[in-house]
C-alpha cells in the first residue's frame, strides 16, 4: 500500500494526478496509504443492507478527513422496492446470496420499513435509502449508477428528502439483520472482502 501511495504521490507531483483514492481498502491499508500521501475519498459498497463500514471504516475516514463514495447505494437495486423473490434476475444479480429467494424474502422487511417512512414524505424506496445515507455524514456522497433518465431524476429526487431523526431512529430501533452474503463465498475468498 505504501509503495502505491508513494507513486500517486509522485504522479501529483509531477502533476499528472490531482487526488487520490482507494476502493474497498480495510482501516489499516487506508491508514498506511494516508500516511504517505494523503487520501481524498474512498469507494466503497455502504448502504441500509450493507453496513459493515460503520465499524471500522467510517470512523478512520472521519477521523483522518478522509469522504466516502459509497457504491451500490440502493443494494444493486432490491432496495428500491422493485425486485423480490419472483424477479427474473441477470446473471450477477444471481449469482450474489443476498438475491436468493429465501434472502430476498428476509430482507423484504427492510424495503417495507423504507417504503413506510417514504409514505409520510411522499417519497420511494430509493429516495428514503439515498437519504439515509445523505443523513449519515456531510462527508458521505452516494454514487448510484442507472441507465435510465426517469430513475436519475428519482435518485437526485432523495435531496429533497429530510428524514427526522425519529425516521433514523425507527430505522436503528428496527434492527432488521441482513440476510445472505454481499458476493459469493469464492468471490470473498479471492479478494479478502
Amino acid at each position: 500500500m505504501e509503495d502505491v501511495a508513494g507513486v500517486v504521490k509522485d504522479l501529483i507531483a509531477e502533476g499528472k494526478v490531482r487526488w487520490f483514492g482507494l476502493s474497498e481498502a480495510g482501516a489499516g491499508s487506508i491508514r498506511r496509504a494516508h500516511a504517505v500521501q494523503p487520501v481524498a475519498a474512498l469507494q466503497s459498497e455502504y448502504s441500509l443492507w450493507t453496513r459493515e463500514p460503520e465499524a471500522e471504516i467510517i470512523p478512520t475516514l472521519e477521523e483522518l478527513g478522509i469522504g466516502l463514495v459509497p457504491f451500490s447505494p440502493l443494494g444493486k437495486g432490491f432496495l428500491t422496492g422493485k425486485i423480490d423473490s419472483t424477479t427474473a434476475l441477470d446473471p450477477m444479480r444471481s449469482s450474489i446470496p443476498r438475491f436468493s429467494p429465501a434472502a430476498m424474502d428476509a430482507n423484504r422487511k427492510l424495503v417495507d420499513l423504507i417504503r413506510a417512512i417514504g409514505e409520510r414524505h411522499a417519497a420511494t424506496p430509493a429516495q428514503v435509502a439515498l437519504a439515509w445515507i445523505l443523513a449519515q455524514k456531510p462527508w458521505i456522497v452516494p454514487l448510484f449508477g442507472t441507465r435510465k433518465i426517469e430513475r436519475f431524476d428519482e435518485n437526485i429526487g432523495a435531496l429533497n428528502v429530510q428524514l427526522t431523526q425519529t425516521d433514523l431512529d425507527e430505522i436503528e430501533a428496527a434492527n432488521i439483520h441482513i440476510s445472505g452474503d454481499r458476493y459469493p463465498e469464492e468471490h470473498m475468498r479471492l479478494t479478502g472482502l
